[in-house]
Formats: C-alpha cells, sequence, structure tokens
C-alpha cells in the first residue's frame, strides 16, 4: 500500500506577530500537515517562529526545512530542539541540510568550508543529536523520545547515505549548483535525474527495519487549463529543463487542480513521493490539490 499523503509549507517572511499566527490557522484550515521555517539569514529565526506557529494552531506538526547546520554547534542545537520539542507539545520535526549559500556564512562570520566539510559537520551533529538527546538524563527533555523525527535533505552520494542510516524522512530538493553562476543558484533536476537519487537512496537504505517517508519540495504551483504554455515560459527563465522536462518535473507542478492531483499520485508511484511540500506564495494555490487528495 502507498504512504498516505502529507503536506507541508514552507513558511519564508513575517511581518508581525499577528499575521504570523493568522497565515498559520489559514495553513491550519486549508488543510496542511506541517508549518515549516526555513534558516536563511533575512528570514524568521526557526524555532521561535516554529513555537509560536504551534501556539497559534491544533493540528498541523512544525518543522525545520531545514537547518543550516553551519550556524550551530551540536550542544546548542540540541538545547534548541529539545527545549522547542517541549513547548510545541511533541509537534517538531527536525530538518537538517550543510547549508549552500556562502555569502550567508560570510554574512554571519563563519567560515565557507568545502562541500565535504559542511557534510562532515552535518554527520557530527547529528551523532552528537542523538548522543545528547538521547541520554536520559539529558535536560531540558525533548517530548518525543529519543528525540524528535529527522530530516533530512540533499541529493549527493553522502547526504543520501546519511538519511539513510539516521532519518525517518528523506527529503530531495531536487536542484543543483547553476554553472557559471553565483554559489547558491540552483538549476532544477531533470525528472530522469532525480529517479537516479532515489534509487540511489534506496540502494543505501536497504537494510531499514522501517521505510522512511520521501519529501520533494515543489518550486512552483501553477493553476492552468495550457500546461504547455506555462512549461513554454517556465523553461525560457534558463533554470536547466526544457518544455518537456519542465511538464515531467517532480518540483514542478502545473495544471489544474485535478490534474496536479493525478501528477503527485503518478510522482508517488514512480519516485515514492508521500510529503508534499510547498512554499508559502503557492499555500492558497494549492489547497484544491490537497482537497482533492484527502484521504489518499
Amino acid at each position: 500500500m502507498p504512504r498516505p499523503f502529507r503536506f507541508g509549507v514552507n513558511m519564508l517572511t513575517i511581518d508581525s506577530g499577528q499575521s504570523w499566527r493568522r497565515k498559520c490557522r489559514q495553513a491550519e484550515e486549508l488543510g496542511y500537515d506541517v508549518l515549516l521555517v526555513p534558516d536563511h539569514l533575512g528570514m524568521p529565526a526557526p524555532f521561535p517562529a516554529l513555537i509560536a506557529a504551534a501556539e497559534a494552531t491544533e493540528r498541523p506538526r512544525v518543522g525545520t526545512f531545514v537547518l543550516n547546520t553551519g550556524f550551530y554547534t551540536p550542544a546548542l542545537l540540541a538545547r534548541e530542539v529539545a527545549t522547542t520539542d517541549a513547548l510545541t507539545g511533541g509537534r517538531l520535526e527536525l530538518g537538517l541540510g550543510t547549508g549552500y549559500v556562502r555569502d550567508e556564512f560570510e554574512a554571519a562570520g563563519l567560515p565557507w568550508e568545502t562541500p565535504g566539510r559542511r557534510v562532515d559537520h552535518l554527520e557530527r551533529t547529528v551523532e552528537e543529536l542523538d548522543r545528547l538527546v538521547g541520554d536520559p538524563e539529558y535536560a531540558p527533555r525533548p517530548t518525543q523520545l529519543p528525540r524528535p523525527p529527522l530530516l533530512i535533505g540533499g541529493n549527493g552520494p553522502r547526504m543520501l547515505r546519511l538519511a539513510a542510516r539516521h532519518a525517518e524522512i528523506a527529503a530531495f530538493t531536487g536542484g543543483r549548483q547553476a554553472p557559471g553562476k553565483p554559489e547558491g543558484t540552483l538549476n532544477l533536476l531533470p525528472a530522469d535525474e532525480l529517479a537516479a537519487s532515489v534509487a540511489r537512496y534506496q540502494e543505501y537504505a536497504a537494510d531499514r527495519a522501517e521505510p522512511a517517508e520521501l519529501n520533494i519540495l515543489v518550486q512552483q504551483v501553477r493553476v492552468t487549463d495550457d500546461r504547455g504554455a506555462v512549461a513554454r515560459e517556465i523553461a525560457e527563465l534558463g533554470i536547466g529543463l526544457d518544455e518537456e522536462q519542465v511538464l515531467d518535473a517532480p518540483t514542478l507542478l502545473i495544471g489544474t487542480p485535478a490534474q496536479m492531483a493525478e501528477q503527485l499520485r503518478e510522482r508517488r508511484e514512480r519516485f515514492g513521493f508521500s510529503y508534499i511540500t510547498v512554499l508559502d506564495p503557492f499555500l492558497e494555490a494549492f489547497a484544491p490539490v490537497i482537497e482533492e487528495l484527502a484521504g489518499s
């Protein structure tokens, strides 16, 4: 049986406490299962934003999508995680990544390391979180024991191995560094390359006792009766995909709500993606798709 769908929204902006709580309640009413916050300078600080989101709502879980572990030492992150899980009543899902925007490291006064060193730090962080938060004597105690569910996002072989070993949720970004463009500028992967990443992950995860949930971040939700016209428009943006690849990309949803729902069913069958995350500019546009897929 396929894993049931879950839907998350990655919330990028905050104007005031009142508007933040209102947006969180709106997402809950529209049927979203997880309220998420990224970790970029210039955007909301993740942990206080998630605590406010949980206080404003009753049903959705809350999560980081994803933390830049280069901003944290493991011991300080463990304290944040345990405190946030306790204050949200055990609704936290912890998403971790390496960080990929050089300018943000420099603005934070942190060294910009090689990709390998950033993965090393992420791996140490995961191991230390398990050791610290999983210790029965650790304080503060999280509500979820031995720790909140872990999401690891990435596509490289080491990241996929790390997710296969440690994560309850494996997230696929569907992007890669755009050649010749500033660090952090991404092109989207075509479906066949993303399928290869999923296959590699499944190979690494073959010995897991319980299969992980697979997540995909959808970059655009475009409601239209003319899929071809929108695909041409997106292809002309120079994101590394031609028109046919745009229509097939798991990171894009184009069509009527019924067509988008069918695309997600097909992608769940083909790739295993059952946890779908959209960006908050598409909060309302995606809601009819959630309705189409209710209970499936």
